[in-house]
């Protein structure tokens, strides 16, 4: 015979079997009550209930025999009861099942027609597979004193934006997607809090953080906290993601408008499809100010956006925009290098002096096979930005552009400078100038543009730049200008050379001639005998300051050939080692 007895204090709440039952191994006896927790005693093996010593309500305090069972080979299995479908799994199931795109295909079959894509689509092609962490989703939006809850969960899910952690490449990576399909995209209460929690993991992992922004501003209808606030001006998400010092990267496709075209601002680096529409206000408010009525499509187009700095990168559709973001995230990641048509760089210059080239040429011959991902390529045209690699290694580029007003620097291309090198800066990416530039712009109508502030931007961005700095003169560097390309001065970089075409001179040399030597000149009567003289003064200072002389004189570090360019630069950045700390902070500008 066995003998169950109570193990502790309890209450018998429920009695499954009587004498003569028979049970197999693991059937329920009783069940006992305690601190309105059940816990149920089975049987250990197949007995014979012989005797049952408790009644239902009676109280134990431990050691009671309850029952009395003779072990038996035989028996046939009291029914169990039949466990009914879990009504909270059910719940669960139904709930989450709400979230996924296929619960709303008249608006997912909207966004295609419109060729755009969803929040959870972008998601799902920014991260690895089955990386992501979702935090929130359950959230709806605070309007149930006014709206039913079923109502709210079948129209605003995840309260119009989707959060969480994956991984892009192996690398952890944060992201918020506003999901426009949900109330136009507008930000309410649970919508706040959710971004203020994935700021604040991101912020404790070190993580960067991509944004999806599109919609409208603050939701003015949740009525949950209307009798609380009065107008919501203490929301932290837009400090605390300003503040972020990790790597911010902005999408935007459709209407981002107020709240979130203020969020898009404060990224680092700003994405944006040719179908969008980027404004501080949107019709409403615009409307709401007394400035008229205007169309949403007349609001920050993308190509205004470019021409003003507003957008760094540009891209056709969401998939390439989202294919340009992961570029960017695994800068720090090492990579294969690639060779490129090295043999090409000698040819870049042209022999003539006075002659422009393109020096994107000379970029695409320098790094890594398709590797150059330029940045704000409509505005400061005079100045060339963007992320390369060169045998492998991540780099930031800045370079003159010949092009546009000879390499002059004004004040658009320097802003432009200055904020790259800042970025770099906040990123820990080592940065490669290549200097072609007669200075900067001057003259009356340069002059209004604010150019003695603008240009000192890129000398304060250079003398605070904490990261590996390799300059290469190409041809031109001339005064003030050549000196904020390499940083402040030709010996501030890690690595100062300049290709044999290369000259330089505190002023360009043609003006140098006609000031310095303008008594000189003047007193020649002959106008022939006057321009050969200005033309061997103006060769007599190229022969002073072309690149062998220059550097025989130390003005730099060395002349290199320029096929060679590319070694030269993977090894000043390897003796250079690592930078240091940055600011982890680029302006918006």
């Amino acid at each position: 015979m066995t003998i169950i007895k109570a193990e502790s204090a309890a209450i018998v709440a429920e009695i499954r079997v009587a004498p003569g039952d028979e049970v197999s191994a693991g059937t329920v006896l009783i069940v006992t009550e305690l601190m309105k927790m059940c816990q149920e005693i089975r049987a250990a093996e197949s007995a014979v209930i012989k005797a049952v010593h408790v009644s239902e309500g009676e109280e134990l305090r431990g050691g009671e025999p309850l029952l009395t069972l003779q072990p038996s080979d035989v028996g046939a299995m009291v029914s169990e009861k039949v466990e009914e479908p879990r009504a909270e799994f059910a719940e669960f199931e139904s709930r989450m099942a709400l979230l996924a795109d296929s619960a709303r295909p008249k608006a997912v079959a909207k966004r295609h027609a419109q060729g755009g894509r969803t929040a959870r689509e972008n998601i799902n092609d920014l991260f690895d597979a089955d990386s992501f962490t979702e935090y929130g989703a359950l959230a709806v939006a605070a309007q149930r004193a006014r709206r039913p809850l079923s109502d709210l969960q079948t129209r605003t899910q995840g309260d119009g934006i989707i959060c969480g952690i994956g991984t892009v490449n192996g690398q952890r990576v944060a992201a918020m997607a506003v999901d426009y399909m949900v109330l136009a995209g507008t930000q309410g209460f649970n919508h706040h809090r959710k971004m203020d929690r994935l700021i604040d993991v991101a912020g404790r992992d070190n993580l960067p953080i991509v944004m999806f922004a599109e919609g409208g501003g603050g939701r003015p209808n949740d009525y949950d906290v209307a009798l609380v606030m009065a107008a919501w001006l203490n929301v932290t998400s837009f400090r605390h993601f300003a503040a972020h010092k990790g790597p911010k990267i902005g999408i935007v496709s459709g209407y981002c408008f107020a709240g979130n075209a203020a969020l898009f601002g404060v990224c680092d680096v700003r994405i944006a499809t040719e179908k969008s529409w980027i404004g501080m206000g949107g019709p409403a408010m615009i409307e709401g100010g007394g400035l008229g009525v205007v169309k949403a499509t007349d609001v920050g187009p993308s190509d205004v956006q470019v021409r003003n700095g507003v957008i760094d990168l540009l891209t056709t559709d969401e998939a390439a925009a989202v294919a340009a973001a992961k570029t960017l995230l695994t800068l720090p990641l090492p990579a294969e290098a690639s060779e490129s048509a090295t043999d090409t760089l000698r040819s870049v210059v042209p022999a003539d002096r006075t002659r422009a080239y393109d020096m994107r040429a000379a970029i695409e011959a320098l790094v890594d096979c398709d590797t150059f991902l330029e940045l704000r390529r409509g505005f400061g045209i005079g100045m060339l930005v963007g992320f390369a690699r060169i045998k492998g290694r991540a780099v930031g580029l800045l370079a003159n552009n010949p092009l546009h007003l000879g390499g002059a620097i004004d004040a658009e291309a320097a802003d432009k400078g200055a904020r790259f090198l800042q970025l770099c800066d906040a990123w820990g990416v080592p940065v490669v100038t290549l200097c072609d530039t007669p200075g900067f712009m001057v003259g009356p109508a340069i002059e209004e543009t604010g150019q003695v502030a603008h240009v000192s931007r890129l000398f304060l961005a250079g003398a605070h730049f904490g990261q590996p700095l390799v300059t290469v003169i190409l041809r031109k560097a001339y005064g003030l200008g050549a000196m904020a390309m390499a940083g402040g001065g030709f010996d501030r970089p890690h690595y100062c050379c300049a290709w044999p075409t290369g000259e330089v001179g505190p002023m360009g040399l043609e003006g140098a001639v006609k000031l310095g030597q303008r008594e000189h000149l003047a007193a020649i009567a002959d106008p022939v005998e006057r321009e050969a003289e200005y033309q061997r003064l103006v060769d007599e200072l190229f022969d002073r300051g072309k690149a062998l002389n220059a550097a025989s004189l130390l003005e730099f570090d060395a002349v290199i050939d320029p096929a060679s360019t590319r070694v030269e630069i993977d090894r000043a950045l390897s003796a250079a080692g690592p930078g240091s700390p940055g600011p982890r902070y680029a302006d918006a500008w």
